[in-house]
């Protein structure tokens, strides 16, 4: 690569995608192909200052959008988390810290020198090499070291890492996930259930389980299981349903129900209750 010419300095408004152009040629060959707009961009600052195309694609929002999934990936498996940033929800703390995208630039810049500035003084008509993979690796392992540092992160991972939440993973099949829920269910179990829906519909009396949750002194995760369950599954009703089973949970009888919702006999809900039955059954196909 040409050395840089010294003494040239050049500004640009502070909000400038432009900022995040250096970014862009520590990507691997085998990544950017992912990122279309990146993709696109050539590898010569001259192309693309004399190309209006190029200067209003950097401008545009899908090059900001694809250079911060393209850093993100990078940043994101040096948090020390199971998985990859595709495993995980924008719930996730940790997910939201990887797409801290001017931080990265910023820290690049203080880590290696690889900034704007630099990018600017080239010689005109330099081609920017790829990086090796490896290098890139080991370059964002440190620069995530020196953020985490920085910006005393570490308490912020150590708690989120310990508290581990359900809407943090994509509901996907992944061993990011596996582990999160056998962690969440205290078990090891290689298969683990969600809930047992075939129990909760299999009585039809007055008795039916769907009305109940398990005794949590005798079995934890059942109780966590079946608990989780219901909650999902009753925001999904009316809220007079809703009251219905809240109720029944509570060992209320259908004559009482009735007399406290305002019906006039306990029929009334006994209908209720077998609509919410067949809700039930198709909530569970659904999920």
């Amino acid at each position: 690569m040409d050395e840089p010419h010294p003494h040239i300095q050049v500004t640009f408004p502070f909000d400038s995608n432009i900022r995040y152009l250096p970014l862009v040629y520590l990507i691997p060959v085998d990544q950017i192909v992912r990122y279309p707009t990146l993709n696109t961009l050539p590898r010569c600052l001259s192309e693309i200052a004399v190309s209006k195309p190029m200067m209003d694609l950097l401008d545009s929002d899908a090059f900001l959008k694809d250079i911060m999934d393209a850093i993100a990936a990078l940043t994101f498996p040096h948090f020390g988390f199971g998985g990859w940033k595709e495993h995980y929800t924008g719930y996730c703390p940790v997910w939201r810290l990887s797409y801290a995208l001017p931080l990265w630039a910023s820290l690049m810049e203080q880590e290696c020198g690889w900034g704007l500035q630099l990018l600017f003084r080239m010689k005109p008509g330099t081609q920017i090499p790829f990086p090796d993979a490896e290098q890139v690796r080991k370059l964002f392992a440190r620069v995530v070291k020196r953020a985490i540092a920085g910006q005393g992160w570490q308490p912020i991972l150590d708690i989120v890492r310990e508290m581990p939440c359900d809407e943090d993973f994509e509901k996907w099949d992944t061993n990011a996930r596996k582990d999160f829920l056998r962690r969440w269910y205290h078990t090891r179990s290689k298969k683990v259930q969600t809930v047992s829906l075939e129990g909760m519909l299999e009585s039809s009396d007055d008795d039916s389980p769907i009305f109940h949750i398990p005794d949590p002194s005798q079995n934890v995760e059942e109780y966590v299981i079946a608990k989780d369950f219901v909650e999902r599954f009753l925001a999904t009703l009316t809220e007079k349903d809703r009251q219905i089973v809240e109720l029944r949970q509570d060992g209320f009888t259908y004559e009482e129900i009735a007399d406290r919702l305002g019906y006039k006999n306990h029929s009334g809900v006994i209908k209720r209750v077998e609509a919410v039955k067949k809700k039930l059954q198709k909530y569970r196909r659904s999920v």
